[in-house]
This record gives C-alpha cells, sequence and structure tokens, in this order.
C-alpha cells in the first residue's frame, strides 16, 4: 500500500494570493484567520464519504492516509493538512449547483504555503511505494519543490481588475413564501416542542463573463480580516468560498475552543450609534434567548466529552463591518485526545445554524426550504497529520460555477420573530458576498 510523503522548505517573497492565483485552472484551497493562512492546490489524495457514517469514514480515512507518513521538515504548521468540509445534511444529494461536491470531502493538497508570524513554507505531498527507500525518494521532491518555487517566485499575476457585469437575478424564494414559513414556524414554536429553527434563502446571479473567485477573497480579506476566509475548490472553477464569522469548533490535542453566535443587529453610522445598536442588542429577549438556545445546546453537547468547560455567564459584542452578534466563547479541556471530527459531529448543527430540538429543527428545514442547503450552514476546515484540526461554519458564503453564483443567508427563528424583520437580516448578511463580488451598492436583496 502506498504511503504519503511530505517534504517542506522556508521560502520568501510568495503570498498566498499570488500563490492561489498562480493555481486558476486547478483545485484550490484556502484558509486564513489573520494568524495563519493556508493555501493549496493539485490533489495528491482525497477522501469522500456518504451516509450517517461520514465523520467516522473520514476519520478512519484520514488516519489510514497518515499512517506510516514521512513526514521530513522541523515546521509543523508546514505538514500535510487535509482540506474540506460537509453537507449541512447526511442525506446530501448533489444537484446543479453543487454537481461537484460530495456528503463529505477532503483533499489533500499537492503543493502547501502556511505563512505564520512573517514566515512562509512551501510543501509538497505525494504518494511513495511501499518498498520505496524515503532517503532516495527525498531528493526528487526537493528538486520538484525548488522547480515549482521558482516558477511561484518569477511571475505573480495581477488581480483582474475588470468589473462584472450582472446580467441576470433570481429569488427561488419570494417574499410570501418566505412569510409563509416563518409563520408556520413561529406557530409551532408557540405550540409545540420545537424551540427555534433557522430558516435560509438563496439568491441567485449570472454574469456575462466568469466569476474572479481571487478578487472576491481579496475584498473578503480587506473588509473582513476577523473572520474564518475560506476557499474550497474540488474542481476548477467550481468553488466554494466565504467570510464566516462563526467558529464551529477548534482541537489541539486535549483542548478544546468553540463558540456560541446568535442574536444581530446592524452597525451604526458613528460610534454613538453603533454602540446605541449594542446596547438595544444586549437588552433585546429575542435575541438574547436565541442566543441562551445556541449556548446551553453547546454547553450539554460538551459536557459529557470535557473535565472543564469555560461558558461567561453574560454574551459580548461581535462586531463585523456591517453587522454586529451576541458572542459567547467557549473552552474547555477534554477527558481523553479524540481529534477534531468527532467534536464536529457532536456539535453541527447547533442551533445557530439549524435549530433546537436538533432532529425537529432540522425535519422542519428539510420540509419548509424549496432550495437544498447544500454546503451552506455546514463544517469547513481543515485536519492536520495528528487529526487535530479547526472548522468555522459556512456562513456568509456563496459557491460559484463559471458565470453563475449562489448566495445563501439565513435567520434564527423563535416564537415572536416577525417576518419582515428576518427577510430585511438576511438581507444584510447577503452583503459580504455581494461586496465581494463588486455589486453591494448596486443591488437589493
Amino acid at each position: 500500500m502506498e504511503r504519503l510523503m511530505s517534504y517542506s522548505q522556508t521560502c520568501t517573497g510568495l503570498s498566498a494570493q499570488a500563490f492561489l492565483r498562480q493555481a486558476r485552472g486547478a483545485e484550490r484551497f484556502y484558509w486564513n484567520h489573520g494568524e495563519v493562512i493556508f493555501a493549496g492546490f493539485g490533489v495528491a489524495a482525497e477522501l469522500m464519504a456518504w451516509g450517517k457514517d461520514r465523520f467516522q469514514t473520514i476519520r478512519q480515512k484520514a488516519k489510514e492516509l497518515f499512517r506510516d507518513s514521512v513526514v521530513v521538515g522541523d515546521e509543523i504548521l508546514a505538514a500535510p493538512r487535509l482540506f474540506g468540509g460537509f453537507a449541512f445534511r447526511d442525506d446530501f444529494a448533489p444537484d446543479n449547483t453543487w454537481s461537484v461536491f460530495t456528503p463529505a470531502h477532503f483533499i489533500l493538497p499537492h503543493y502547501q504555503l502556511v505563512q505564520h508570524d512573517g514566515k512562509s513554507w512551501l510543501t509538497i505531498n505525494a504518494h511513495i511505494q511501499p518498498d520505496d527507500d524515503p532517503q532516495e525518494i527525498l531528493p526528487q521532491l526537493q528538486a520538484a519543490l525548488q522547480t515549482r518555487y521558482e516558477m511561484l517566485a518569477a511571475h505573480t499575476p495581477l488581480p483582474n481588475k475588470n468589473a462584472l457585469h450582472m446580467s441576470h437575478m433570481n429569488y427561488p424564494m419570494s417574499y410570501e413564501t418566505w412569510e409563509r414559513i416563518v409563520t408556520a414556524a413561529t406557530r409551532e414554536i408557540k405550540t409545540g416542542p420545537l424551540e427555534k429553527v433557522v430558516l435560509s434563502r438563496v439568491c441567485e446571479i449570472q454574469f456575462a463573463d466568469r466569476i474572479d473567485v481571487d478578487s472576491a477573497l481579496d475584498d473578503l480579506n480587506d473588509r473582513y480580516p476577523e473572520c474564518y476566509r475560506f476557499l474550497f475548490e474540488p474542481r476548477p472553477y467550481h468553488a466554494f468560498y466565504g467570510a464566516t464569522p462563526e467558529l464551529l469548533v477548534k482541537v489541539n490535542g486535549r483542548r478544546v475552543t468553540t463558540m456560541g453566535l446568535a442574536g444581530s443587529i446592524r452597525r451604526g453610522n458613528s460610534p454613538e450609534e453603533d454602540e446605541g445598536y449594542a446596547q438595544q442588542l444586549l437588552s433585546d429577549p429575542k435575541e438574547r434567548h436565541e442566543h441562551a438556545l445556541v449556548v446551553k445546546a453547546i454547553k450539554e453537547r460538551l459536557g459529557e466529552l470535557t473535565t472543564e468547560l469555560d461558558v461567561p455567564e453574560m454574551p459580548c459584542i461581535y462586531r463585523l463591518s456591517n453587522i454586529q452578534h451576541l458572542y459567547t466563547p467557549i473552552e474547555g479541556q477534554l477527558k481523553q485526545e479524540m481529534g477534531v471530527l468527532p467534536l464536529v459531529e457532536t456539535l453541527h448543527p447547533t442551533p445557530a445554524l439549524g435549530g433546537t430540538p436538533r432532529h425537529l429543527a432540522m425535519e422542519f428545514i428539510r420540509q419548509a426550504e424549496p432550495v437544498p442547503r447544500g454546503w451552506y450552514a455546514a463544517p469547513i476546515g481543515w485536519i492536520d497529520y495528528h487529526l487535530d484540526g479547526e472548522f468555522g461554519v459556512a456562513i456568509r458564503s456563496a459557491v460559484c460555477q463559471d458565470r453563475r453564483v449562489w448566495l445563501y443567508a439565513g435567520g434564527g427563528i423563535v416564537a415572536d420573530s416577525i417576518p419582515q424583520k428576518e427577510w430585511d437580516e438576511t438581507a444584510l448578511k447577503f452583503k459580504p458576498m455581494l461586496n465581494a463580488l463588486g455589486i453591494g451598492e448596486t443591488v437589493h436583496v
């Protein structure tokens, strides 16, 4: 059976954005939360899974991939890393929008760039035969990586400054439909065991030319440096990307980090107005109740897996450029090391993206939403060769296919939710992706 071999070296003069632009027309991957930037292209290994056991299947496949691997390099950040994610539902079936995505899909890039604290490392991942001597293979990998580095350093593609020209826009869900399903949800919450459900809608846009994902990522990097910016492009020109404020879970050894993020209000035009909105959010019973449901569910789900869990009693404000949220940071110590995927399975979906009770909310979403979510509101992130990793929740996101793009936005519905207010909130959440496409000032959703 083949083994994985990975070799990394320090490099200078490369940016992650230029690295990705060089790889246009290839499979590409990107993860940036400010402190560390990961970028990759090409396919050294690809893992997929279907059905209810998809999380365990990916974990087992990743374990087998990294077992007996040969990792050469003195920087742990540059070690091999799988990029990918999961669909919102176990029974996800690829349609025209998500045709190259599966319910669980991860790729180990052939080439990988890591940037941290002003330093950069370039990595090549490849397979070797069981009887190959790694010391004999190493010079081949070193030569291949040096050649690739020289190609990358010699030419930096310029960003595409051409404006996109929109040719068509479509809303699969009308306001009348939205009003009907939100009203149905509030009625069910008032009379039954359902406490909260998160409903989403889609905006489909067609452009005259191919969408420049690189320019969109540049815009998201500029506007949302506090968010998790991501790109998963499993096939050329069919990409899922976004800037999510929400961490699902991060695991490093026995340390686990997550957050409760629910409850939203717009930003103000002045510091005084902004603070006024923040105080309004903090004192809004509906928003506080929605947030409390999320935090309560996370505490319950992590309680049996941890020896300690630090959860502040009061939420604070999490400010983005166009919106602010109620936010509760949560950290804990796991009873034992288990890697990140069991935690991803335990937490997804939180009430911030599904609802509570979980099974009732998921069934309501399945019946009510006219367009499947695909990978929207699902886990997206990376897994390292220790099976630790970091996953965000794929909101403030879009999937594009050549000249077409689908944008997604959602809102939490509780007993006293008002359809028009929730519709307006989703319009606010479309803004990051509309701005990234260069049409945020001209399009109203």
